[in-house]
């Protein structure tokens, strides 16, 4: 008979050998698609791997020979973007470092330091969109290094391009004309001044305008995907810099790169002498400079 409130069966109850069955199958399934998974994205950022990075030498050893020749040549830099994530590592790696003798921090606005170690730095503010009124504060260095940058998300279409384009060009043609022969430009992964995507057209007509100035030296940085924590409330790259980070503790990628490494190698690029005036590091050269700068 019927209980009142009781719920009728609707399959009968099964043995116990065959509930680890079923369940065997769906683990089995589940770990399949899991694996097939993982092979395609495998295989997808193979597809898109950088070619074999170039191989730096271990610099731990004459590191200190290569710091103390350039310290001996009292040069001096500047950095723009200082606020951001890169330009932040940046400047504690050229300070730990000790090779310039005078940093100059060029921004929209003073940033503020409890550090003794910040209390020599040097600081301009200029407004980007008249900074042919502030072409003084270009003036006089040896090393220019650019980390400035924006989103579309951020700033709108007109704004990203006006950031990452118009004023980064600017700032190296000030740069330039004020004396400066070396420029390290921070750029991104797939930078091409014909791509059909804004983003990375925009990184690679810049890439190419600064070039045309004709630096004695010019470098250019292509991360991948930037592993930081950003103050910066950004959805879409959180999810990927979680993605690819987790991807990357189980497998070596081009599509992502911890913000230190990027920070270290633009510090260690500086101290040597490549035979070509200008040089594109791609993710996988950058995390192989900044690395062998560790060792």
């Amino acid at each position: 008979m019927k209980q009142p409130g009781s719920v009728p069966a609707i399959y009968p109850l099964l043995p116990a050998t065959s509930v680890m069955k079923i369940l065997d199958n769906a683990l089995g399934k589940a770990t399949g698609l899991v694996t097939v998974f993982i092979v395609v994205i495998a295989a997808v950022l193979n597809y898109f791997d950088d070619p074999d990075p170039v191989k730096y030498t271990s610099m731990a050893e004459e590191m200190k020979t290569l710091e103390e020749n350039f310290r001996q040549q009292n040069k001096s830099c500047f950095i723009l973007g200082a606020s951001g994530e890169t330009g932040k590592k940046l400047l504690q790696e050229l300070l730990g470092h000790n090779i310039f003798s005078k940093i100059t921090l060029i921004g929209r606005r003073r940033l503020s330091f409890e550090d003794e170690a910040y209390e020599d730095l040097l600081q301009e503010v200029v407004e980007f969109e008249k900074l042919d009124d502030h072409a003084a504060a270009f003036q006089g260095h040896d090393v220019g290094y650019c980390c400035l940058g924006t989103t579309k998300a951020k700033a709108g279409t007109e704004g990203f391009i006006r950031v990452d384009h118009d004023y980064v060009l600017k700032s190296a043609e000030l740069a330039k004309a004020g004396g400066c022969t070396q420029f390290h430009l921070e750029s991104s992964r797939g930078a091409n001044k014909d791509s059909n995507f804004l983003y990375l057209k925009v990184k690679g007509q810049v890439e190419a305008e600064i070039e045309a100035l004709g630096f004695d030296r010019y470098a250019i940085y292509r991360p991948g995907v930037l592993l930081v924590d950003r103050q910066e409330s950004r959805p879409g790259e959180w999810l990927a810099r979680k993605f690819f980070g987790a991807f990357s503790a189980v497998s070596s990628t081009s599509m992502s790169i911890p913000i230190e490494v990027v920070a270290k190698a633009m510090a260690s690029n500086t101290l040597l002498q490549p035979e070509q005036k200008s040089e594109i590091l791609e993710n996988k050269d950058i995390a192989s400079l900044g690395k062998s700068a560790e060792k």
